[in-house]
């Protein structure tokens, strides 16, 4: 089945590129554990979707996952509308918290990795 192909506003493109440029340290920790296809699916980092960014998407599993900072405490009904905006087109999230990236990557690794086992067939 081919990718399907989520819009996006035109201007998200260049923004998307900045963010990738300045990735938080959690974002490269994860980026470098899930590039490359090391979990058996392709992720793609900093991706644009509709009128937002997803940090992380794999378009093969329609996975969108998130690496919550501080910045996005107050962020909650923003990442909300998001949600459920996104998952009109059939994304699924994932969220970890920057610090868990941080400290406990095979956590992080494993509950991504159990998602998958879990969801790939559906």
């Amino acid at each position: 089945m081919p990718n399907k192909i989520i819009p996006y506003r035109p201007d998200l493109k260049e923004k998307a590129r900045h963010l990738r440029k300045n990735s938080t340290l959690s974002e490269v920790l994860l980026w470098n554990e899930i590039k490359d296809k090391k979990l058996g699916f392709q992720f793609h980092r900093q991706m644009p979707m509709l009128n937002y960014i997803v940090d992380f998407y794999s378009h093969e599993l329609q996975l969108a996952i998130e690496v919550d900072g501080d910045s996005h405490d107050e962020k909650e009904k923003y990442d909300s509308v998001r949600e459920q905006e996104l998952k009109e087109y059939r994304v699924r999230f994932l969220r970890f918290q920057d610090i868990d990236v941080k400290r406990n990557i095979k956590y992080v690794l494993d509950a991504i990795y159990y998602w998958i086992e879990e969801n790939q067939q559906k």
